[in-house]
């Protein structure tokens, strides 16, 4: 009941996120205390979640990865993460604006623009420098390097990001497994940054 009423009871003592049980919120505070309770039995590499553990060995260790992209042939390990990658080969628009013909691939692009050119939302406005958000998440963030606070730490080294998101962004330069592919040339890279940059210039050179 408390999903669908929105209630979040369970917040986290070292940053600002609330969860609806304590389950989640003991998980979460697992990224700011670096314990890692899940371990892999074929590398005895540790994770801080059974849904990372899992996700791991079905990576690195069995490289099962079932669906296919019929455009670019890269693969990938669920259906859905499929389905969202063949929107960047066929233009795929799904989200439309019920006031005018503007359609989006994303859902947040049609929120953006929904705030912007109906103003239709609440902005969101940073106390400090009056900078305008859409989500409060990405407000709170905003908020966090005003203050300087940076509470999602490495476990493999000393630095510390604003984000999970970045966290687990950076954590991936110190893995051993290439999991990204350029769709033109099959080359792999280790970071979403580098195959994105490769792939400008490798779309640029054909």
């Amino acid at each position: 009941m408390r999903v669908h009423m929105g209630e979040k009871p369970y917040k986290c003592s070292l940053c600002d996120k609330a969860f609806s049980d304590s389950g989640n919120r003991n998980n979460h505070m697992r990224v700011h205390t670096g314990d890692k309770p899940y371990k892999c039995s074929l590398c005895n590499r540790s994770f801080s979640r059974s849904s990372n553990l899992w996700a791991h060995r079905r990576v690195v260790h069995s490289n099962r990865r079932p669906y296919h992209c019929p455009y670019c042939g890269k693969l990938f390990s669920t259906n859905d993460k499929l389905k969202l990658h063949v929107r960047v080969h066929t233009g795929a628009k799904p989200h439309s604006c019920r006031h005018c013909s503007e359609r989006f691939t994303w859902h947040d692009q049609l929120k953006t623009h929904l705030l912007k050119s109906h103003n239709e939302g609440t902005w969101l406005t940073c106390h400090i420098c009056q900078k305008k958000f859409y989500h409060s998440g990405d407000r709170k963030v905003h908020l966090r390097r005003h203050e300087g606070l940076k509470p999602y730490v490495c476990s493999e080294c000393p630095k510390r990001f604003c984000t999970a998101k970045n966290l687990k962004s950076h954590q991936s330069t110190h893995l051993d497994y290439k999991q990204f592919c350029c769709g033109l040339c099959g080359k792999y890279f280790r970071g979403k940054h580098y195959v994105k940059k490769h792939f400008k210039k490798c779309r640029d050179g054909m």
